[in-house]
């Protein structure tokens, strides 16, 4: 071999040998099979301390007024819905304008609304996420109902989402004696964000027509279209002749979405209401009375029927639903103590023996209870029942709870009424909306009366928070107040018969007539009345149920 060569050769193998002891590069690192033993590895060496720049990598790259800003909408669910508003709102558009202007002077109706909506509007904004359907319509209650899971119109329409009965059952919400679907904020919502996405589809992706068919229905909105496709016209919900309510309904939800989208613009400040879950979906598995939730939990009737609005009664139905909404704080304990409860410390019943010559009705009547529920109770086809035989009543766990439901029940305020020295003389708070007529009424005074104990005129401006004296006779019992609902709507009053009264006395108090009375408890001509006994009495127009 040459020496030129042998060189070449000698260089080649050094340079062979220089690769097999290079580094391995970070690629060949990070691709390297781990190690088998982990535990077992060597541990690298610990670098020299060096102050970190700490970096909130939620908010990396963002400036601190930003990070400000992000922190307040993760903890206020107006802030959440704020920033995420599709629907367009035209301030161009003097219907819109009127409604920005109606409630940017509600500051008052606006808190109150607030407080009514903080159990259900974070899981309502949660469900229209999940379905990608507009935020804004989490703003829909507002001016359905004013977030009053209790409302009814004269309409029959009832629940924060407003159904009418047969909508109701169309949507599949339950209706009977002792419960109310639409009044479920659980069942009504899905029933209503079902109802707004076919109508979506219906009207052809048109939101603003939608909205407006949830209020007038479908076939209204359609033939208005009709009516502007023959005359040439656009079919625009902004270039529809519809009936006048339909026409200011739209504005309204814009108007309202407007405020929430900039309430410093309009000078107001919306009550914060945490963007976290407020309750628990609990399936209680078979009929419960409230009663008994209420001491497994510490939670008042008021609390429970606030949350659970469609239990028209003191307990749920037999047939189900046997879901319960329970604040989150509460729900793990309440599954812990439910799973260990006895059947038979669920729902009272008392054993009714029958007699001879006893009817339903009849029965029905001595327990203050619907022949209905009777028959559901004791799986009875017909009214045919045999003396010998029993009946299972059901009877609440807390007979003085139906007091607590009544008021939950018909969603009502009682009015800031206090006894004054003199006995039946009170002070009554005058609240927004309340005129002498309407006062009179709850009172069953007369306005010339009120005039007189007041030293005032009947052209007289009464103004909120001032107060009013009213004396009432001996055997009255004080009529809750109705604040901030329309005084022409239905409102359900638990009225409790007094020493001396008689049906004539308390049909007059009410401004109701005594067949009504007898119709709504199912009393004929010659039913005593026994003092305790309570009855159920209807201002305005009773549900079609009763």
């Amino acid at each position: 071999m040459s020496l030129k060569l042998e060189y070449i050769y000698v260089l080649i193998i050094a340079l062979l040998l220089g690769a097999c002891t290079t580094t391995p590069t970070e690629e060949s690192t990070l691709t390297s099979p781990p190690s088998r033993y982990p535990d077992k590895q060597k541990a690298a060496p610990i670098p020299d301390f060096q102050p970190e720049k700490v970096v909130d990598r939620d908010h990396a790259g963002t400036k601190p007024a930003e990070v400000a800003e992000k922190s307040v909408r993760q903890a206020d669910i107006w802030k959440r819905i704020q920033h995420n508003l599709v629907l367009e709102r035209d301030l161009s558009r003097s219907r819109v304008k009127a409604q920005v202007a109606f409630y940017a002077s509600k500051q008052e109706f606006l808190d109150r609304m607030a407080e009514r909506a903080t159990p259900y509007i974070h899981y309502i904004v949660e469900e229209l996420e999940k379905r990608n359907m507009p935020v804004d319509l989490a703003l829909l209650p507002v001016v359905e109902s004013a977030y009053q899971p209790f409302a009814y119109s004269r309409s029959h329409a009832s629940g924060i989402w407003q159904f009418i009965p047969s909508t109701g059952r169309h949507y599949g919400l339950k209706q009977n004696w002792w419960y109310d679907g639409r009044r479920d904020i659980i069942a009504s919502t899905n029933a209503a964000l079902t109802y707004l996405q076919k109508l979506h589809g219906y009207f052809d992706g048109d939101w603003l027509l939608a909205v407006a068919a949830y209020n007038a229905g479908e076939r209204t909105v359609e033939r208005a279209i009709e009516r502007n496709i023959k005359g040439g016209k656009p079919t625009d919900f902004w270039s529809l002749k519809l009936r006048r309510e339909t026409m200011h309904y739209v504005p309204s939800l814009l108007a309202v979405a407007e405020i929430v989208a900039h309430p410093e613009n309009y000078h107001i400040a919306l009550k914060t209401i945490p963007n976290e879950p407020y309750f628990d979906v609990i399936d209680v598995g078979s009929q419960i009375d409230l009663g008994v939730v209420s001491e497994l939990t510490g939670l008042s009737n008021d609390e429970l029927h606030t949350l659970n609005p469609g239990i028209k009664k003191w307990a749920t139905d037999p047939d189900g639903p046997y879901h319960l909404l329970i604040p989150l704080d509460k729900s793990t304990d309440l599954q812990q103590k439910l799973a260990t409860l006895p059947a038979s410390e669920r729902v009272r019943w008392q054993v009714y023996h029958i007699r001879q010559g006893d009817t339903l009705g009849g029965i029905a009547r001595l327990y203050q209870t619907q022949i209905s529920a009777l028959k559901q109770a004791n799986k009875l086809n017909g009214n045919l029942i045999r003396a010998g035989h029993t009946l299972l009543i059901p009877t609440s766990y807390k007979p003085a709870a139906s007091t607590a439901r009544t008021r939950a029940d018909t969603g009502l305020q009682y009015a800031a009424a206090q006894k004054l020295a003199g006995g039946n003389s009170l002070e009554y708070t005058i609240m927004q909306g309340d005129t002498l007529w309407n006062i009179s009424r709850q009172f069953g005074v007369s306005i010339d009366d009120l005039c007189q104990w007041n030293g005032i005129q009947r052209n007289s401006i009464i103004t909120p928070g001032n107060t009013l004296q009213v004396r009432m006779s001996q055997s009255a019992e004080l009529i809750p107040a109705v604040a901030n609902i329309n005084h022409t709507e239905s409102r359900h009053i638990s009225y409790t018969v007094q020493t001396g009264d008689s049906l004539w006395l308390i049909a007059r108090r009410f401004d109701v007539t005594v067949e009504q009375i007898q119709h709504w408890n199912s009393m004929h001509q010659r039913t005593a009345l026994r003092p305790g006994q309570n009855l159920d009495i209807y201002i305005g127009q009773a549900p079609a149920d009763v």
